[in-house]
């Protein structure tokens, strides 16, 4: 089981007892979650925050931090003999505490005895996300499962967000080997794709390429010749000249950090005309947004910047008109860009999504728009040095999505429709890299990966 060194989570822990003050603090572990019958289980991952905090890569832990005695303590029970059979033997859990600095364990059916009788109004908890945890919580808290959402601690997500949010030297490394495994994973997707190849052969091609560099994936890959589809896991369709590939995935490092790529090239070794004057519209807008990253900008602003790069392009060539300020504003461009620019990324490849997106991406201030496309962006507020975000813009032609809006004739003003009518099946495009932010400004993450049309075109013939 591989950690930082115990310091680390020593430090981590005292950091986020100033931020509280007081309270008993509880973490929830993750438990082995089954498949189709109790022992074939999905690989397992630990709770981020678990990791971030305790280190331990392993199932049936829960830990308590008591501000007030300065104690933490972590529940869980050794490996049987019996299931050492199985399983190898392991080390006992008082030597892996110990391996985070923590010297107080008890077994992991003491934790319901030690929350008796502690007020809900002194227990800090953050929002369950796995059902198993969410009955623990109702059963030792004995309150209904519709209940525990109530008792969620909102002290205990924001300090557990403004620690997670800064990313250390350490934590900055170790997205930067997830990243540096990501790009081989691109580079066998982009030398390796031909006409005739069905997607789940490339998708085989790049697990392997991740399992081999000592790591996994940080999240289904999306491997697709409909780029339209955003998030498509089908894996089903055949390669044809002529069309294009949207490979969007990353690595998870054997500490758990993740990284996030996506690149669209040629099925052939050029992009055709149309799909050239496209590509570059995305690639503007993401090299727009990127020189606009620094601390004190606001990243809706930089998203926006990026929308307005796009629409720009689109008018160029008589897909939008108008007011480009005005379409902007009310959404027009949404048509063609509907998600968000990026998004935080660290332990989780949409870092601390698990603890709401209002926490980790907007503030008392700035919250969330409800309109659509820009309700898509994970992260609006300012940024600040040590944060790890991803740029990637895109534009998709949703033939359905064109049609819906026809009909109820919206942004009329900023859209013709008869021109929109060639695209229909064109798909989409899509680029993204990793970016720290920095004192200065922003620097890419990891080996640069083939982005501009001459070097995509380059890799492919």
């Amino acid at each position: 089981m591989k950690c930082f060194p115990k310091e680390v989570y020593i430090e981590r822990r005292q950091k986020l007892k100033k931020l509280m003050g007081k309270g008993i603090l509880l973490f929830m572990g993750n438990e082995e979650s089954s498949m189709n019958f109790k022992d074939n289980w999905y690989p397992f991952r630990q709770d981020s925050t678990f990791l971030y905090f305790f280190g331990l890569n392993q199932s049936g832990l829960t830990a308590i931090i008591n501000i007030a005695e300065d104690r933490d303590i972590i529940f869980g029970d050794d490996i049987s003999t019996e299931d050492s059979v199985w399983f190898g033997a392991h080390a006992t859990l008082n030597e892996l505490s110990a391996s985070v600095g923590v010297s107080s364990t008890l077994p992991k059916a003491a934790v319901a005895d030690a929350l008796k009788g502690v007020p809900l109004d002194q227990l800090h908890f953050l929002p369950p996300y796995r059902p198993e945890n969410l009955l623990k919580l109702s059963e030792w808290l004995a309150i209904s499962p519709a209940a525990v959402s109530k008792q969620v601690s909102d002290s205990f997500i924001r300090s557990v967000v403004s620690l997670r949010s800064i990313k250390t030297k350490r934590e900055i490394e170790e997205i930067t080997r997830a990243v540096d495994l990501s790009v081989k994973m691109h580079q066998v997707l982009m030398r390796e794709a031909r006409a005739g190849m069905y997607e789940y052969e490339l998708l085989g091609m790049v697990l392997k390429e991740a399992t081999a560099g000592g790591g996994s994936v940080s999240f289904p890959p999306i491997i697709t010749t409909q780029g339209q589809i955003l998030h498509n896991h089908v894996y089903s369709l055949k390669l044809a000249d002529g069309g294009m590939l949207l490979g969007d995935f990353g690595a998870e490092s054997d500490m758990h950090y993740a990284g996030d790529i996506t690149r669209t090239i040629p099925v052939g070794k050029v992009f055709s005309t149309q799909q050239r004057e496209i590509y570059q519209m995305v690639l503007d807008a993401y090299q727009v947004a990127v020189q606009a990253l620094k601390p004190g900008v606001f990243f809706k602003d930089v998203h926006l910047l990026a929308c307005r790069t796009l629409a720009e392009r689109l008018k160029s060539i008589g897909l939008m008109k108008g007011d480009l300020d005005e379409a902007v504003a009310q959404g027009a461009h949404a048509l063609f860009f509907q998600c968000g620019l990026g998004h935080m990324m660290g332990m989780d490849v949409h870092d601390m999504e698990d603890l709401g997106e209002p926490y980790v991406g907007y503030t008392d201030s700035l919250k969330k728009s409800t309109q659509f496309g820009l309700r898509s962006l994970r992260l609006g507020k300012e940024l600040e040095a040590g944060y790890v975000l991803t740029i990637e813009p895109g534009l998709y032609f949703i033939p359905q999505l064109m049609d819906q809006w026809e009909a109820a004739g919206l942004h009329q003003d900023f859209i013709d429709y008869k021109k929109v009518a060639q695209f229909r099946d064109f798909g989409g495009i899509r680029v993204e890299d990793a970016y720290q932010i920095t004192t200065a400004g922003a620097e890419i993450l990891g080996v640069p990966l083939e982005i501009t049309i001459p070097e995509v075109e380059g890799v492919r013939s």
